[in-house]
C-alpha cells in the first residue's frame, strides 16, 4: 500500500487535510432560539417504506441515557421505491437579514460550471495541461492536518498528521459552544467547525496566505502552537462565522457537514469556488440544509425538509458522493440525499430498517452510504438497488465510521476497539485493540491514507492499515466528540483519480 500520495496536480498545493454525536455527550442548558446572523471576517416529501424487525431488544444510549428498541436482525433488507420532490428553497445574499422564500422551481446558484470536477475551461486559451488527478510529477504532499474539536474547551486543535505535532489551536466561539463536527475542503485550505450548543458555525484558514490582516498591522495575528489560543474573534485565520436560526437547545444545533470541491480551474490547476453544506433543526420540526460559499461565508441556499426524523436531533453526519451530491444521516432515523445535479434541486429521503440503529455515517468511493449502529450492526446501503446489507458479526455501540479504498473503519464502544470491515465483501476483518482505549469516537483517513481514530478522553491514534498494531498515540487535550471528515479524506476519496 502506498503511504504517500504522489503527483496529483490538485494536491500539489500546500495541503492541510483536516466524521461525525450520540444523542451527544455534554449538558444542554440553552433553550433560546437564535436568529441567523453572519459575520464575514474579511470583507410533503416522500419516504421509503422499510421493514421493521418484529424481534426487538433494549439498549441504553451512553450519552442520552435513553433506551431504544432495537432489532436483533442483521440480514439484508430492501426498501420500496423512494419518492422525490422539490423542497422549499430560500436564497440568502450577503446580508442574511434579507431572505426570500419561494417554492423551488429553479436554482439561483450552481456548484460551478461543472458538476463532476472533470471538465472546465482554460480562460487563457492555452492547451489544457492539467486534469483533476493527473500525475504531474509534483512530489509528495507538503502538508496534512487533522482538526480535532474539544467540546469542553470550545476550541479546535490543528494537528500535523506527518509530524504528530499540534501546531495551533483556535476558539470556535465565545464559550459554551460544544463543537463536535469539522469538515475540510478538498485542497485542505479551509475547515468548518459546527457548534452544537450555540447553533453556529465557524470557518478557519489552514494556511497563513489565506488568513486576513484585519487590524492592518502588516502581519497575521494567529495561533502559533497548542498553548497560543487567541481570544474569540482575535485570531486572523478565522475567516467567517454564522449564527443559524436553529430551534434552540443542544440537540438542534448544527452537526452534519460536508464540503463540495468546487469547479476545476485548468489555469490554476485546482478546484475553485468550493461550497459547504450543513444541517440543523429549525423551529417547527423541520431540518434546514444550507449551502454556503466556502470562502466568503455567503449563505446561498436553504433547503427546508419538514418532519425530519432524527430522534429529536439535527442531521447527524454529512458526506459527499462522486456526483458531488451531499448526503446526510439522522440519528436512528432517516437519511437523505440532496440532488444538486437536478434543476431545481430535489431531496430524496429513506428510512433505514429499525435494527440498523444508525449513528455514525459516511459515503464510500462508490457513492454508497455506510452506517455505524448504536447498538446495532455495521451496515451499508446500495444507492442503485436500494438494498441494505448488515455485516455479520458486528453488533455494538458503534460511533464514527470512515471508508478507504479497501476497508471501512468503525469506532466501537462495548468493547472499546477499532473495527475493520472489508469494503468489497462486507465482512468483518478484525476488532483491533487500542491501549489505552477509553471511548473511541471519531474516524478519518488522511491524505496519505493513514487512518486516524480519536478517543474522547484526550488523545488520537495514527494507524497504518498495513500495520494496525504499530499505531502511534498523539495527545490532544480536551474532551473530543467528533464524527466528521476531520482530515478531508472522505472528500478526497470521491474525487476523480
Amino acid at each position: 500500500m502506498q503511504k504517500t500520495s504522489i503527483g496529483k496536480c490538485w494536491l500539489a498545493l500546500p495541503l492541510a487535510v483536516g466524521l461525525a454525536a450520540c444523542g451527544d455527550s455534554g449538558s444542554a442548558n440553552s433553550t433560546g432560539t437564535a436568529g441567523m446572523t453572519q459575520s464575514t471576517d474579511d470583507p410533503t416529501v416522500g419516504t421509503t417504506a422499510s421493514t421493521v424487525p418484529t424481534t426487538t431488544g433494549t439498549a441504553t444510549d451512553p450519552d442520552t441515557q435513553g433506551s431504544d428498541s432495537i432489532g436483533e436482525t442483521t440480514t439484508t433488507s430492501t426498501t420500496s421505491p423512494t419518492t422525490t420532490i422539490s423542497p422549499t428553497s430560500t436564497s440568502t445574499g450577503p446580508d442574511p437579514s434579507t431572505t426570500t422564500t419561494t417554492t423551488a422551481t429553479t436554482t439561483t446558484t450552481t456548484e460551478g460550471t461543472t458538476t463532476d470536477g472533470t471538465t472546465g475551461t482554460s480562460t487563457t486559451g492555452n492547451p489544457v495541461m492539467c486534469e483533476p488527478g493527473d500525475g504531474m510529477g509534483m512530489g509528495p504532499i507538503e502538508k496534512s492536518f487533522i482538526w480535532i474539536p474539544s467540546q469542553d474547551l470550545s476550541d479546535v486543535a490543528k494537528v500535523n498528521t506527518q509530524t504528530l505535532v499540534e501546531v495551533a489551536r483556535y476558539r470556535t466561539g465565545p464559550g459554551g459552544n460544544s463543537p463536535s463536527r469539522t469538515a475540510v475542503s478538498a485542497d485542505g485550505r479551509f475547515v468548518v467547525v459546527n457548534n452544537r450548543e450555540t447553533g453556529n458555525s465557524s470557518m478557519f484558514a489552514a494556511n497563513v496566505e489565506d488568513c486576513v490582516d484585519k487590524n492592518g498591522n502588516g502581519m497575521i495575528d494567529t495561533s502559533q502552537n497548542k498553548n497560543d489560543v487567541r481570544p474569540w474573534m482575535a485570531d486572523e485565520c478565522l475567516r467567517w462565522h454564522i449564527q443559524w436560526p436553529f430551534a434552540g437547545g443542544f440537540s438542534n444545533g448544527p452537526r452534519g457537514v460536508t464540503w463540495t470541491p468546487g469547479t476545476w480551474d485548468y489555469d490554476l490547476c485546482k478546484y475553485v469556488n468550493p461550497k459547504v453544506w450543513l444541517g440543523y433543526n429549525a423551529p417547527g420540526g423541520a431540518a434546514h440544509f444550507v449551502r454556503i460559499d466556502g470562502e466568503t461565508g455567503t449563505v446561498e441556499e436553504t433547503i427546508n425538509v419538514p418532519n425530519w426524523n432524527g430522534q429529536g436531533y439535527a442531521p447527524y453526519g454529512g458526506a459527499l458522493d462522486p456526483e458531488f451530491r451531499p448526503w446526510f444521516g439522522g440519528l436512528r432515523g432517516e437519511f437523505l440525499r440532496i440532488n444538486t445535479d437536478q434543476n431545481p434541486i430535489t431531496v430524496t429521503r429513506w428510512t433505514a430498517p429499525f435494527n440498523i440503529q444508525s449513528y455514525g455515517f459516511t459515503v464510500d468511493g462508490d457513492g454508497n452510504p455506510w452506517f455505524a449502529g448504536c447498538s446495532g450492526p455495521v451496515s451499508t446501503f446500495d444507492a442503485d438497488t436500494e438494498q441494505y446489507t448488515s455485516v455479520p458479526g458486528t453488533n455494538a455501540c458503534y460511533r464514527g465510521i470512515t471508508a478507504d479504498k479497501d476497508n471501512v473503519w468503525i469506532a466501537s464502544n462495548g468493547p472499546c476497539a477499532l473495527t475493520q470491515v472489508d469494503r468489497a465483501t462486507k465482512t468483518l476483518v478484525a476488532n483491533h485493540n487500542t491501549n489505552p482505549c477509553s471511548t473511541a469516537i471519531g474516524l478519518s483517513v488522511d491524505a496519505e491514507d493513514f487512518v486516524w481514530l480519536v478517543d474522547q478522553e484526550g488523545w488520537a491514534w495514527k494507524i497504518d492499515p498495513d500495520n494496525v498494531a504499530g499505531m502511534q498515540q498523539v495527545q490532544v487535550p480536551g474532551s473530543h466528540y467528533v464524527y466528521s471528515d476531520m482530515t478531508g479524506g472522505q472528500l478526497l476519496s470521491i474525487l476523480p483519480m
